[in-house]
């Protein structure tokens, strides 16, 4: 009798997609990137910045750089944005990660529902600043730390986000492939950075049930992980082969839905770098559809929030998956994650900015809202999402009258994006909400826009 053989692939999977994935990481060069590609990703640096330096007064971000300092050196070559220290690769990109995402207004790309920027460019910039690298390298290894955590991200699927914050486990394959690029791994190499980074990517959602800090752990550990997978990899340190799509490997025990051709779709033709969105509201992503929709209501209505006596948000199920649990925040970071706290500063402000959400545990007129605010699954959001996340809104007045609104891009998205001007705007606001003064803050954004020509990357000056 013949005993057969387990198939130790992944149902759909050729298994050669990890070999591929990491063969176009490492091959990235300047030159192979599309021209919009490579300005997207200064741009999104510029965006990123300013998040990273809106984290520096919050509690959670000086815990995890009180315990980083206590673990690591108190100096290095790569710099801390959070103090104006330094320390060594490892640990900046441990801390500016972790304060880049606090904020909530680090950006998203829509297919993968995963937070690119806030995993990519803290690793990439500690090691840039570190080997003195230049700006054209850095530009390369952030737009290669892209292109493989979207995919990553598409590939483990809805059912994966369900449980999984995206983020923090497929943002370790990205830091990894990012700092793979920039130090010059082989394909081989670099297919053992993907094994030990798969191995180590975590990240779950069950923290935003106690207001826990968890969130920022996730992508502090994802970025420098991936660093860490990266630097191993070039020791000669071997990792597993087909960590993505082997029959024990992370959509295995992670997804029902993996869908393995998406490791690999348009690998060097479709940038996905440039399907990457801007956050424009200070909160989770899933809020920002409804927000705008409800804004639009307001405005071609003449509402007032006194006015408003309900509002029904109708969302994709991955929002009331991930918001569902939080009616009554009990901390501003939890906060973002209610559907009732954000639509409560729109209707009362006209937008959930920084400030807005400082203020919104005291705002009465805000508060108001969680409780006259229902999420409903709607089949056409859901049938859309996550490729398209539609926004629309049904507003009942207290005198009766019934309004419904819709939005099919929120703002911040590629078809309805931010101009530089406004993304000088915003970074320049989240400086200074860090506590960076107005003409240091102006000055580390100027010299952000010319990162790609700079002949060494040096610290910017936090």
């Amino acid at each position: 009798m013949t005993r057969s053989t387990p198939n130790p692939l992944l149902a759909g999977a050729s298994g050669d997609e990890s070999v591929r994935l990491a063969a176009f990481a490492a091959g990235l060069k300047f030159e192979h990137i599309d021209p919009a590609a490579r300005e997207r990703c200064v741009d999104l640096f510029v965006d990123w910045l300013g998040s990273a330096l809106s984290g520096r007064k919050q509690r959670a971000i000086s815990a995890i750089e009180t315990v980083a300092r206590a673990m690591g050196p108190q100096d290095g070559p790569s710099e801390v944005l959070t103090s104006g220290g330094s320390s060594t690769p490892l640990f900046a990109a441990m801390i500016n990660a972790a304060a880049s995402h606090i904020s909530e207004q680090d950006d998203v790309h829509n297919g993968s529902v995963f937070h690119p920027a806030t995993v990519v460019f803290p690793a990439v910039l500690a090691v840039a600043q570190s080997i003195g690298a230049s700006g054209q390298a850095l530009i390369t290894a952030s737009v290669a730390g892209y292109e493989v955590g979207i995919r990553v991200g598409e590939f483990l699927g809805r059912s994966h986000y369900k449980v999984f914050h995206t983020t923090g486990t497929a943002g370790t394959i990205a830091s990894a492939a990012a700092i793979g690029n920039l130090l010059g791994l082989s394909s081989e190499q670099m297919l053992n950075a993907f094994g030990s980074a798969g191995t180590q990517a975590a990240g779950l959602w069950e923290f935003l049930k106690d207001a826990a800090d968890s969130k920022q752990l996730h992508t502090a550990k994802a970025a420098s992980d991936g660093l860490l997978a990266a630097y191993l990899a070039k020791e000669g340190f071997t990792g597993a082969r087909r960590i993505l799509e082997g029959t024990q490997g992370m959509a295995a025990g992670m997804s029902d839905d993996a869908d393995p051709t998406k490791l690999v779709d348009g690998l060097g033709t479709r940038w996905t770098i440039s399907e990457t969105s801007f956050k424009f509201h200070a909160s989770c992503r899933h809020t920002h559809p409804a927000a705008d929709a409800l804004l639009k209501a307001i405005t071609d209505n003449g509402l007032m929030a006194k006015d408003i006596r309900s509002v029904t948000a109708h969302v994709h199920q991955g929002a009331i998956d991930v918001l569902g649990a939080v009616r009554h925040p009990v901390t501003v970071h939890q906060a973002k994650f209610c559907m009732g706290a954000t639509l409560g500063l729109i209707a009362t402000h006209g937008r959930a900015g920084m400030t807005e959400f400082d203020g919104v545990l005291k705002d009465d007129a805000a508060k108001r809202f969680l409780d006259c605010v229902e999420m409903k699954m709607d089949s056409e959001v859901d049938s859309a999402y996550p490729n398209r996340w539609i926004g629309k809104v049904t507003v009942e007045t207290r005198d009766g009258r019934v309004f419904d609104a819709r939005v099919d891009e929120p703002k911040g998205d590629p078809g309805n994006t931010l101009s530089r001007d406004e993304i000088t705007t915003k970074a320049r606001a989240l400086a200074i909400y860090g506590g960076i003064k107005e003409q240091t803050a102006d000055e580390i954004i100027a010299r952000s826009w010319s990162i790609a020509a700079s002949n060494q990357v040096g610290h910017l000056g936090a």
